[in-house]
């Protein structure tokens, strides 16, 4: 190896693997900080009240349930967590075994602990819903 190019392509080679781990290094430690800030403010938010829709896009009662679920989320955003399953899909079925789902649309409604405290099964009146969340301060 006593040729000079072959010198000057290995400590480029060299130079460049060099580089790239050090590159790696500095994108994932960055990467890290940001996944832990991002896991530290997942933890400082504390909803109330979880209300989980299970219903299903091509449901009549539970299309109409689309709309107050955006205005419960706009109106208590900070304060209810609003999750949405589509049991008719492969995705959401698990929800509707793991809720014990007889029928479409069901409102559960989890305290700040995660414990079940309301469940109404059919379309839910805005108003009514409200009156539930109310139970648990939210205002």
């Amino acid at each position: 190896m006593k040729n000079p190019i072959y010198q000057h392509i290995l400590a480029i080679m060299i130079l460049l693997t060099t580089v790239s781990f050090t590159g790696c290094a500095q994108n994932t430690s960055q990467n890290d900080k940001t996944d832990s800030s991002k896991k530290q403010v997942a933890k400082e938010i504390k909803y109330k009240v979880t209300f989980i829709e299970l219903g299903s896009v091509r449901c009549i009662p539970c299309q109409k349930m689309q709309p107050i679920m955006k205005s419960i989320e706009e109106k208590y955003g900070d304060q209810v967590k609003v999750v949405f399953y589509d049991v008719w899909t492969d995705e959401g079925k698990p929800f509707a075994d793991q809720y014990n789902v007889d029928a479409i649309p069901t409102q559960v409604f989890l305290d700040k602990d995660g414990k079940e405290f309301f469940r109404h099964v059919g379309f839910f009146e805005e108003t009514e819903l409200i009156k539930v969340l109310n139970t648990k301060d939210v205002q």
